[in-house]
């Protein structure tokens, strides 16, 4: 992570739309799918917009290799008794590992994966979101570090040794608008990622909001067939 993403991060998640819905949306399909009362591994947690949300459903291990973010999560989580900072995660065995927007950033993500296995106690589960489509790569994702977006069939292949429990896009609501404004600007090659990763206004901020984080209710009982991420729950067996 870049100490400018990091920082625009630090400013914006905590009131950002698209954060805080992403979390509405993982928090969702947690309470759906898994029990309560388990350990869970925020692996490249980021700042943190996930964490408080995810000791709702146990203790919290928090591992995040950018060392300007990790030690502002230490700052922010010393002396919380249901939360742990790793430096390494070495053999430690988790109910649940959670990579949100963590794989496009890894260069060898089949890798990880593999290596994240061996971290899952018996029938642990893998969590991941991820931006889709290759199409819509764009300088936002350079900027950010990304080395691809996803699609179904490659999640597919990357967990084929995994049972799958939920696959589907989301953000399907405000796919047209965004893709089209990602377009536009990607072919005039205008740089919008300080537009984008900033909290607009109040009135458009909780719009959006409320546009997004409504999918929390529709996925629990259907896959979106379209969408600008993609989320996954992938069972060890």
């Amino acid at each position: 992570m870049k100490n400018e993403v990091y920082k625009r991060h630090i400013d914006n998640f905590s009131k950002h739309w698209w954060f805080q819905a992403r979390k509405e949306i993982i928090r969702e399909i947690i309470d759906n799918k898994i029990k309560k009362k388990i350990d869970i591994l925020d692996f490249g947690s980021g700042s943190g917009v996930n964490i408080n949300m995810l000791s709702k459903f146990g203790f919290i291990n928090i591992y995040e290799p950018h060392s300007d973010t990790k030690n502002y999560l230490k700052h922010k989580y010393k002396n919380k008794s249901k939360f742990k900072i790793l430096d390494k995660i070495n053999n430690q065995k988790f109910d649940l590992i959670i990579l949100a927007d963590v794989l496009e950033h890894i260069k060898k993500d089949k890798k990880v994966i593999e290596k994240l296995s061996n971290n899952l106690k018996h029938n642990g589960q893998i969590l991941i979101t991820v931006p889709a489509y290759q199409f819509l790569f764009s300088m936002k994702d350079i900027t950010l570090g990304h080395y691809r977006r996803y699609n179904k069939t490659q999640i597919l292949k990357l967990f084929q040794k995994f049972k799958i429990i939920k696959l589907t896009y989301f953000n399907f609501f405000l796919f047209t608008p965004i893709s089209f404004l990602i377009l536009f600007f990607k072919l005039f090659k205008i740089d919008f990622i300080n537009k984008v990763e900033s909290a607009p206004n109040q009135y458009i901020n909780k719009t959006l909001f409320h546009i997004f984080s409504i999918e929390r209710k529709i996925i629990k009982i259907l896959d979106l067939p379209f969408g600008l991420s993609l989320l996954g729950l992938f069972k060890k067996k």
